[in-house]
């Protein structure tokens, strides 16, 4: 009982502290760009979800680390949340991290290697929902090569990535314990890209079974091989 109420303390101080460093932000923010009060009630709703849930494991949120929120992220999409709700926490996240870095509070923005959800590109406007659906369900995934074009598409929807991207993506990329796709881009700059649930689902199906139909018993990294390897 004892460790459990000192446990229970220990989570009551770190979030304070986290909210005396939100608020410094918070505070910061307005007087520099004068900013609604719906605005801050947003970076603080976004930045004290994060907190609470830093404090859970004893840390402050101006502590957290690159893993720290991309645990965090993984979270919110294993919970169902929307690529545009991911990206607004994002967002609010990325604009304290370059704050108290400024500020000279930490050397380092966590944030910097996280790519953003794309929004909106994945369902262009031409398109209506059930084309959407009509072209993602258009393969035939009874077969091996069909199911690895189904889960190229649902990849392709969920992040927005170039198709050379695509075609090129190594399985060494995928990190499904984190949720993320690692994409290496111009001057080796690495970008981490959030998976949804379904992409994840489809990627995890093809990968344990109808990948080594396609590559019998050849060997080869890329995540999506052709008949030839």
């Amino acid at each position: 009982m004892a460790s459990s109420n000192k446990q229970s303390t220990l989570e009551s101080t770190t979030v304070t502290r986290s909210e005396e460093m939100v608020d410094q932000f918070l505070d910061a923010i307005w007087m520099e760009r004068g900013l609604s009060k719906n605005t801050l009630g947003a970076y603080r709703a976004d930045l004290m979800t994060l907190g609470r849930s830093l404090a859970e494991n004893s840390k402050a949120i101006n502590s957290a680390n690159k893993a720290d929120l991309l645990t965090f992220i993984a979270g919110r999409v294993e919970s169902g949340a929307k690529p545009r709700s991911t990206a607004r926490q994002l967002s609010s996240f990325r604009r304290f991290f370059r704050y108290i870095q400024r500020e000279g509070l930490r050397e380092s923005d966590p944030t910097a290697e996280i790519e953003m959800p794309r929004i909106g590109r994945s369902l262009p406007k031409s398109l209506t929902e059930d084309q959407v659906d009509a072209l993602l369900n258009a393969p035939n995934t009874d077969e091996p090569l069909g199911h690895r074009d189904r889960a190229m598409l649902e990849l392709l929807y969920a992040t927005g990535l170039r198709v050379s991207e695509l075609i090129n993506l190594k399985q060494s990329q995928v990190n499904f314990n984190q949720g993320v796709l690692r994409i290496i881009g111009k001057g080796d700059r690495e970008r981490l890209i959030p998976l949804g649930e379904e992409s994840q689902r489809w990627l995890k199906e093809f990968i344990n079974g109808p990948r080594m139909e396609i590559l019998l018993e050849r060997q080869t990294d890329y995540l999506f091989p052709t008949r030839r390897g």
